[in-house]
């Protein structure tokens, strides 16, 4: 009996000595990673640089019909900041001190200007249309602080489009600039449309300019009092196109 149980005893060892073996040398089940630790798609893929918008043409400029505002209405102040060393980035930025717009927003804009003179006052621009050149300049000196204040070159400016205009009021007797609660391009909260420190009059006057623009299709820019964007821009428009090359 003693030698039956000892070799049960055994042959049990034995199997199991073989199928702890069978089972290390069995292929290993494949582990499914779980959807928590799955990379998000394109994670380790390299990030693709966004492209500048490709400028239109000389050409282009002269079918879409970019004008020149003293040429609709010489009486219209110009005070071109970036063709002079009098401004944030301190040189000449442009060789001419001249201001354009697409059609429909230089109409609208001489309409404002002769309204106003009803009050004594009319516009002041210190700029209007901008090379796509020259956005990317004010991108690359403007500290991350104070991006707001310029626009990104990746997707153009409505000031590259002919339908942004920068400006401020005057007096037609005295033809000095009305005082507003900043300077223009001024870089900081002062520049705000809605900053509420400053004179009465420095107010008022930024009420005034305001009210008419936004009464012929422009809509002012919250964080600067100066600049207005003309509402029926089409937004495909670039433009990179020097002064002296339009007609």
């Amino acid at each position: 009996m003693r030698t039956i149980i000892f070799l049960l005893l055994l042959i049990s060892t034995g199997c199991f000595s073989g199928c702890e073996k069978s089972a290390t040398g069995a292929k290993p089940e494949l582990v499914t990673t779980s959807p928590i630790d799955t990379p998000p798609v394109n994670a380790n893929l390299p990030t693709v640089p966004t492209l500048t918008p490709t400028p239109k043409t000389k050409e282009t400029v002269k079918k879409d019909g970019l004008v020149e505002l003293v040429k609709l209405d010489d009486t219209i102040k110009l005070d071109v900041r970036y063709a002079t060393k009098n401004n944030f980035v301190g040189r000449e930025i442009y060789k001419e001190a001249r201001a354009f717009l697409q059609s429909p927003a230089a109409e609208a804009a001489v309409r404002i200007h002769q309204n106003l003179k009803k009050q004594n006052l009319g516009l002041v621009i210190f700029d209007g249309y901008r090379p796509l050149a020259a956005t990317k300049l004010f991108w690359e000196v403007t500290p991350a602080s104070k991006k707001k204040f310029v626009a990104n070159p990746k997707n153009g400016s409505r000031h590259n489009r002919g339908c942004a205009v920068d400006l401020g009021l005057f007096d037609l007797e005295t033809k000095e600039n009305l005082e507003m609660p900043s300077g223009y391009d001024d870089f900081t909260e002062r520049a705000a449309i809605d900053y509420a420190s400053g004179t009465e009059q420095q107010r008022k006057n930024r009420a005034i300019l305001r009210q008419a623009m936004e009464a012929d299709g422009f809509k002012v820019y919250s964080a600067e009092w100066w600049h207005y964007d003309f509402q029926a821009c089409p937004e495909s428009r670039i433009l990179d196109v020097q002064f002296s090359e339009i007609k």
